[in-house]
This record gives C-alpha cells, structure tokens and sequence, in this order.
C-alpha cells in the first residue's frame, strides 16, 4: 500500500490541483478549494506488473435481450410524465433542488405511493432521524404506508443491508447524496471525492441488484447540484425542483433522461396535505391575469411535449438615474438585451433610456426562443400605453435583422390557446417554400419582421380590424 497524498480540490468545478489557492482557475469561485487525502495504490498489471485482469465477455450486437421488467408507475401523472413514463428497474435518478423547496415531500409522496402498489421500498435519511421523517408522513396522511425507514449515513451500511435482504427493494431513495460517505475514503462528507465515491457503490449495486435508486443532491448558490458535473454523469436522469417561495407552484423539470424526452415539466401546487398535481397548468397560471392592462402579453410556449399557456408582464418606465436598470424573473436577461436591441435598431422604439422590468408570471422559468414574439409585444404595448386583447397569444423566434422565425409544433400551441378561450394569435409567417398552413380555429396573423407588430400597435385602425 503506497503513502496517502494530499491533493486540493474545487468543490464547485472538480478541478484538481497541488496546492491550495483561494480561487479556483476552472470556475472563478473564491474559497472553494478544500484539502482532500487520497490513497496511493500500487499499480500492478497497468504499468507491466505481474497481474492481469480477466477478460470481459464479449457478445454481437443483435442477439436475444432479457425479458425486459415494467416500469414503476407512481400514480401521480406528473412525476411520471417526467420521468418518461414511470421508474425504469436499475435506473439512479437525481433530483436536485434548494433547499425547502419540497424535494424530501415530493420523494416520500412517491415512495409512499409505490408502497401502498405492492413494490418494496426503503428510505434512507441522513439529514433526519427517523421519528421526523414520521411526522412528515404523518402530516401528509401516508404514515400508514409500508415503507422500510433508516437514517444512516455509511455507504458501507447500506450496502451491507441492501445485500443481506432476501428480496431486494424496488426502490431506494438516498436523502441526501452529501451526506453520505465511504470511510476508505479520508474526506468529509459532502466533499466532492466522497460524493463521487459513494455514488459509484451505490449505482454498483442498484444495477446489479435491479434497483431504481433515487438520489437528493443540494443545490449551489447558482441554482447547480453542488459537487463536479461529474456526479450527472453517473446518473441515468437528472430532474430539478424548482419554484419561488413567493408562489405555491412547484416545477420539476428534467434535463437528462436516458429513458425518455427531456425538457419535460410537472407542475405541482404546495399545499397543507402535501404537493398537489396540477393537471391543467396553463388555466393555473393565467387565473390571476388582469385584462385591458398595458404591458401584459400571453405566451403560448412548449415544455418539452407539453404545451402552456404563461403570462409575460413587462413595465416601461423613465429612468430618473444615467444608468437605467434592467431586471428579469423567469427569462433569459441576455435575451432581453436583444429583443431591446432589435427594437431599437431595426423598429425604432426608443428604450435606451427607460427602466425595463419583465416578470414570466406564477414561478416558472421559460428558456424557448418562442418566447421572444410575446416577450416584444409587452414591452411595446407598455411603451405605449395600449392594452392588448385579453383573447390574443403569441409565439415567434426573433432573429437579429428584426425577422420573426417559425418555431416548433405551432398547432400544439394554439390548439391548447384554443381551449382556454382564446381567439387570436400573431405566429410567425411560414417559410416561402413550405405550402402547409396551420390547422386551428383561431384567427392567425402571420408577421414576418418585427417592424409589423410595432405597426400594428401604432394605428387603432389595424387593431381593430
């Protein structure tokens, strides 16, 4: 056995270096380096040592695949809908979120709900005893599931259980992932050589033992999973539980998925009982909406398959300082500097000198280009003071000559503005070659360049018509 060595490691980015520096060369962070030990071992058989490994089994590429097991249906639509139809055996899902937000509620719902299905589950908390896990079932109404609880934090432990059961679980939720550790392994908890490491052992064993392992992972102060993009690699899907504490809503929202889409989005209402599914999010988050308001334009976006409905506000107003301010919740700010910068050299709206506020109502974060076509009309109707038809959605890519850009599934949208009682939609004109027109109800106006929505808003005339 060779000498531990010391090595400095940047628990944000995962860059390695030999000694200690305040900040971290790969992500600009300051005081994210922490001394981590590692243990040298001998290198036999890699660098012509006398022991060789054994040889893989190799097989062609067409043969006969096991029978394949179902997948776990949870039962709420939602948290099926984003994982790609329900939990795939042997499968390790991390879901990443800040903390309150509901992560811990949302998995005991899940486990809970599988339980009372007939499948094997166990919960392992290393951030709370058992007894609090309990009240929180028991607030929920779920105490009487049979769910296997621990709170433990060795991996060693786990696996050690895991192994010694006669019939494997069917599902695993670890909670959380920075909590637990592998005492080979000189660190501490929450490191990222132990995040890493603990981890690997337990995927090793979800997916030689046919488990669906469930990890917790927390969040930075950018909203990324604490620890090296490493850790997302490991994982068969990534989800994100987002939402504003200001609001009820919660958005869980997958960025990878080996099983199934991903940009995919179920909406969750926080309620006394627990996270509510929501069924029809576009009704939910326009309920609030105020007619006849300058400013105030509907999105028709998509969600991965799923179409919504979302509200842009946008608020023009003099600046009193040389410096005006720019301020976005929910939209891309680098965005917004475009669509401005369009407006201003290719339509002539004056902005430069104006505070501009832009709000996506109800929480939730729309990131789509489709949005820029709505994200315009507000700030044009707020500059000028003129409201914009309660009825009316919008959709369009905004290109930097000021042209409109069709955008993906655009009778999905408007067949889902449709049946909110909508009349009307400004859609990109389609491509001169393309001989195909959309297929709706709604009374459409195509716009080539942004110049003709700057139009439409200048003459009451065209408004009206």
């Amino acid at each position: 056995m060779g000498k531990s060595s010391k090595q400095y490691v940047c628990q944000s980015y995962g860059s390695v270096s030999n000694k200690w520096a305040g900040k971290c060369e790969g992500c600009g962070e300051w005081n994210t380096i922490v001394e981590e030990l590692v243990e040298a071992s001998a290198p036999k058989g890699l660098g012509g040592g006398k022991r060789r490994g054994n040889a893989i089994h190799l097989v062609p590429l067409k043969g006969e695949m096991s029978e394949r097991k179902p997948r776990h249906i949870t039962g709420m639509a939602e948290f099926d809908r984003v994982t790609g139809g329900g939990l795939v055996t042997g499968s390790a899902i991390l879901i990443g979120g800040d903390p309150g937000i509901g992560k811990s509620t949302l998995l005991l719902q899940v486990v809970c709900r599988l339980a009372l299905a007939g499948k094997k589950c166990v919960y392992v908390s290393g951030e709370e005893a058992v007894d609090q896990v309990r009240l929180r079932a028991q607030r929920l109404g779920l105490d009487n599931a049979p769910v296997d609880l621990a709170s433990a934090t060795s991996v060693r432990d786990i696996i050690a259980s895991m192994e010694d059961l006669q019939n494997s679980p069917d599902l695993l939720v670890i909670d959380s992932i920075q909590t637990m550790y592998v005492d080979t392994v000189e660190s501490a908890p929450g490191t990222v050589t132990q995040v890493r490491t603990s981890a690997q052992e337990l995927i090793r064993v979800a997916k030689r033992r046919g488990i669906c392992i469930l990890f917790v992972g927390h969040v930075t102060k950018d909203g990324q999973i604490a620890g090296p993009r490493v850790l997302e690699h490991l994982v068969d899907a990534v989800l994100y539980f987002e939402g504003d504490r200001g609001h009820q809503f919660r958005i869980l929202r997958t960025v990878k998925n080996r099983f199934g889409a991903t940009d995919e989005i179920g909406v969750f209402e926080m309620a006394q009982e627990g996270l509510v599914e929501v069924a029809n999010p576009s009704e939910l988050f326009l309920a609030q909406r105020q007619e006849h308001v300058a400013g105030s334009a509907v999105l028709a976006g998509l969600e991965g398959t799923r179409p919504v409905l979302v509200e842009v506000q946008a608020l023009v107003a003099p600046s009193p300082h040389g410096n005006p301010r720019r301020a976005v919740i929910g939209w891309d700010s680098n965005r917004l500097a475009m669509v401005l910068a369009v407006l201003e050299a290719r339509c002539g709206v004056t902005l430069s000198d104006s505070d501009i506020f832009l709000n996506i109502a109800g929480g939730i974060r729309i990131s789509e280009p489709a949005a820029d076509l709505a994200v315009a009309a507000a700030l044009i109707s707020s500059q000028t003071g003129i409201p914009i038809q309660g009825n009316t959605v919008f959709f369009g890519e905004v290109g930097l000559s000021g042209e409109i850009r069709t955008v993906a599934q655009p009778d999905l949208r408007m067949k889902e503005a449709a049946k909110l009682g909508f009349d009307t939609a400004f859609i990109p004109a389609p491509p001169k070659k393309s001989k195909k027109s959309p297929q709706t109800s709604l009374s459409i106006r195509q716009i080539d360049h942004l110049d003709d929505l700057v139009t439409f808003f200048s003459h009451p005339k065209k408004r009206a018509a």
